[in-house]
C-alpha cells in the first residue's frame, strides 16, 4: 500500500478527512488510508506585503511541498494576513476570509491538509510588541473595548467566552465540512500567555468540545510552551491526556540557554526525548512534535547554527528521530524561511518520504525500541510483518559539524539484524537518505555490513509477530 496514494508531484485534490485510526498512535484518511503529516509550520508570511503575492507564494510552497511527497502543514489565523476579526471585537472580514478560501483552494489542489491555529495573543494592553515582523503578542482591538483588566478576566468572562467562539462559529460556516482542514487548534502555546494556570487549563477543557461541536469532521487539539523544562512535566500531561485534546503536541527546540539539559543535546535526542515522554502517560492518542527547530539562548531568535547547515543536517534529524521513536509523523519545524527556504532544503521532505514508502504504520502497529552500540543509536520501530530502523551515528552532532567543523566520518559497522528482529526475515533493503540510494541485502547471512555517513534507514520484511 502506497501511504501517500492522493498526492502527486502535479498535485491532486482529495475530498477525505483526518481522523485518528484505530490503532490510536496514528493517523488515517476517512477512508481509511493512512496519513501521515509531512510539511513544516508556515505560519504566515514574514515579508511579503502584497496580498496576491502571498497568496502565490504559499501556492508555490504547496506545489513544491507536495512534489516532494508532502501533504500538511500549519497556518496561524490570528496572524494579520488572515484574521478575520481585525477592525472590531466581534465583527469578521469577508475579504480576508476570501484570502482563507484562496489559500485552501491551493491546499486542495496539492493534497495538503492544513491545522489551523485559532489563537496566539498573551496580553491586552493595547500596545502590541511584535512577536515577529508581522505576528503581535496583543490584541490591540480587544483591550480598546475595555471589557477585561487583564486576560484572567478576559478567559473566565462569558464575554470573553462568546468572542472567542463567534469569531469561530464565522469560520465554522465556511470550512466545517472542508477536507482540506487537517484540524483546530485552539490557541498557540497557552501557557504562555499572561494569566493563571488554572484559569487557562479550565478555559480549555471547556473550549476543546465546544469547537469540536463545531467542526465534527476535524481534529482539535491544543499546544504548550516549548518543552524546556523539568517542571513543565505535570503541565503537558493534564493538557495532553485530556480526553477532548484528540491530538498529544509537543513543541521543543535546540535551545543553549534551556534549564533543561536534553535540549542542549543532540537534535536527534533532544527530539526523540520528547517523544519517549509524552508516551509515558499518553497511550491512546496520536503524538506529534509539532514545533522543532534550533534558537539562541531562550528564544532569541533563530540559532546562528541554521548559517552554516545549508546542507539541512538539523532538519534532517527533526524529521527522522520523531517519527522512529513513535510519533505520528516526523517532525514539524520552525524557521521556514530563515531554514528551510534560504537553502532550499524541501528535498529532505522527500527523502523522509520513500524512506516510509509503502509502509502501512496502523496495520503494523509500531513498537518504538532503541539501543545504542559502538557509538551508533538505532531507532527502532518494530511492526507486525515489517521493521524499520533508523541508524544515527552518535559522533556527528551540531557540535562536531557547525562548532568543531568537523566533516563527519563514513561509518563501516556489522550488526545482528536477526538478533534485533527474532523472526523470519525474508527481505532486507538499506536505504540512504543522503545519497537517495537503495540497495538489497542478502536476507539469509548472518551479520549486515552498514557503511553510511551520518544516516542510514534499514527496512526489513519478515514474519509476522501475531
Amino acid at each position: 500500500m502506497i501511504i501517500f496514494p492522493l498526492l502527486s508531484c502535479g498535485g491532486r485534490e482529495d475530498s477525505h478527512y483526518i481522523r485518528v485510526s484505530e490503532h490510536t498512535a496514528y493517523f488515517e484518511y476517512s477512508n481509511g488510508e493512512p496519513f501521515i503529516p509531512i510539511g513544516p509550520n508556515i505560519c504566515w508570511e514574514r515579508f511579503e506585503k502584497e496580498e496576491t503575492a502571498v497568496l502565490d507564494l504559499y501556492e508555490q510552497r504547496f506545489k513544491t511541498l507536495s512534489g516532494y511527497g508532502g501533504n500538511y502543514t500549519r497556518i496561524w489565523l490570528s496572524a494579520p494576513f488572515f484574521e478575520i476579526e481585525h477592525a472590531k471585537a466581534g465583527e469578521y472580514d469577508e475579504q480576508v476570509a476570501l484570502r482563507i478560501d484562496k489559500l485552501l483552494e491551493s491546499a486542495s489542489r496539492y493534497g495538503i491538509k492544513i491545522k489551523f491555529c485559532l489563537e496566539n495573543f498573551r496580553k491586552l494592553t493595547g500596545q502590541p510588541a511584535p512577536f515577529s515582523t508581522s505576528v503581535p503578542y496583543d490584541k490591540p482591538i480587544y483591550a480598546a473595548e475595555g471589557m477585561w483588566q487583564s486576560m484572567d478576566d478576559y478567559f473566565r468572562s462569558e464575554t470573553g467566552r462568546e468572542l472567542y467562539l463567534n469569531r469561530i462559529r464565522f469560520l465554522a460556516g465556511r470550512y466545517a465540512n472542508h477536507p482540506s482542514v487537517f484540524g483546530w487548534e485552539l490557541w498557540n502555546e497557552i501557557n504562555s500567555v499572561s494569566a493563571g494556570r488554572q484559569v487557562i487549563y479550565e478555559w480549555t477543557v471547556e473550549m476543546l468540545p465546544a469547537v469540536k461541536a463545531l467542526f465534527p469532521n476535524h481534529l482539535v487539539m491544543q499546544s504548550l510552551g516549548s518543552f524546556d523544562r523539568e517542571s513543565s512535566r505535570e503541565t503537558y500531561k493534564f493538557y495532553m491526556e485530556h480526553p477532548a485534546n484528540e491530538v498529544a503536541q509537543v513543541h521543543r527546540y535546540l535551545d543553549p540557554g534551556a534549564s533543561w539539559v536534553i535540549c542542549r543535546e543532540a537534535m536527534d535526542t533532544l527530539a526523540s526525548h520528547s517523544i519517549y515522554e509524552l508516551r509515558e502517560y499518553i497511550h491512546e492518542k496520536p503524538i506529534l512534535l509539532s514545533e522543532v527547530g534550533a534558537v539562541e539562548a531562550n528564544h532569541a531568535g533563530p540559532s546562528l547554527l541554521y548559517e552554516s547547515d545549508s546542507l539541512g543536517v538539523l532538519l534532517h534529524d527533526m524529521l527522522f528521530a520523531p517519527f522512529f521513536s513513535g510519533a505520528a509523523g516526523p517532525g514539524q519545524n520552525w524557521h521556514w524561511s530563515y531554514y528551510i527556504e534560504k537553502h532550499n532544503l524541501w528535498w529532505h521532505y522527500g527523502r523522509f518520504a520513500k524512506a516510509v514508502e509503502r509502509i502501512n504504520p496502523i496495520k503494523e502497529m509500531f513498537r518504538p525500541a532503541y539501543f545504542c552500540q559502538d557509538d551508533i543509536r538505532y531507532y527502532i520501530l518494530r511492526g507486525n510483518e515489517h521493521t524499520l530502523i533508523w541508524c544515527r551515528d552518535k559522533n556527528s552532532n551540531w557540535k562536531t559539524e557547525f562548532i568543531e567543523k568537523t566533516e563527519p566520518d563514513v561509518r563501516e559497522t556489522l550488526i545482528n539484524l536477526h538478533k534485533v528482529i527474532e523472526k523470519n526475515i525474508r527481505k532486507i533493503s538499506l536505504y540512504d537518505p543522503w545519497k537517495d540510494e537503495t540497495k538489497g541485502v542478502d536476507p539469509s547471512v548472518e551479520y549486515v555490513m552498514l557503511t553510511f555517513k551520518r544516516s542510514l534507514v534499514i527496512h526489513i520484511e519478515h514474519t509476522s509477530l501475531q
